[in-house]
This record gives structure tokens, C-alpha cells and sequence, in this order.
């Protein structure tokens, strides 16, 4: 999934008001870890993720979530990362990303 410039600025202001869903600690992209970013994407659509630990591989980490979740980094700020992931059934989206 890809977002054009205007669609990750407009994302990154909706999530400026959300706390972190998930941390990632020293044990890194655990199964739990991955399953907890899963639930969070299909309940939330847009969400924050927190590095506690493992910041200097935080680029890897955000491009294999990104990847694995098949979802968008709208983002980072310091060791914090937007992903975005639109829900399947358009009704129920509510998260408004300009076109």
C-alpha cells in the first residue's frame, strides 16, 4: 500500500491526538507483538506504534511491519510510528484520507 505525500500529512495530523497502541520492547517483532499491531489495524485503522527498545533498527522494523500487516507507514516521529490500513468494508471506515 502506498500514500502520496498529501495523504501521510493528512494522516499524521489525524493520529497527533492518539496515544501508542502498541510498544515494541526488547524482544522485537514477536508473534504477539504482530498479532496485538493486527487487532489494533482492524479495530482502529489508523494507529501508533512505540519503540521502547531497538530504536536504532527502528527503519527495518517499520518496513517489515509494514510489509507483514500489509499496511502504510504514514510516518515517524522520534521513536514513534504511524501505520495506516484502510477496513475492508468501506461502510465502516473512519479514517477520511484525501484522494
Amino acid at each position: 500500500m502506498e500514500l502520496t505525500s498529501t495523504q501521510r500529512k493528512a494522516l499524521r495530523g489525524q493520529a497527533h491526538h492518539l496515544k501508542p497502541h502498541v510498544f515494541v520492547g526488547q524482544g522485537g517483532l514477536t508473534p504477539n507483538v504482530l498479532a496485538s499491531i493486527e487487532q489494533a489495524l482492524d479495530a482502529h485503522e489508523l494507529i501508533k506504534v512505540r519503540f521502547v527498545a531497538m530504536q536504532a533498527a527502528k527503519g527495518d522494523l517499520v518496513q517489515a511491519i509494514s510489509e507483514d500487516r500489509d499496511c502504510a507507514c504514514a510516518g515517524t516521529v522520534g521513536h514513534v510510528a504511524i501505520f495506516f490500513r484502510p477496513h475492508p468494508d468501506v461502510d465502516k471506515r473512519r479514517v477520511k484520507v484525501p484522494q
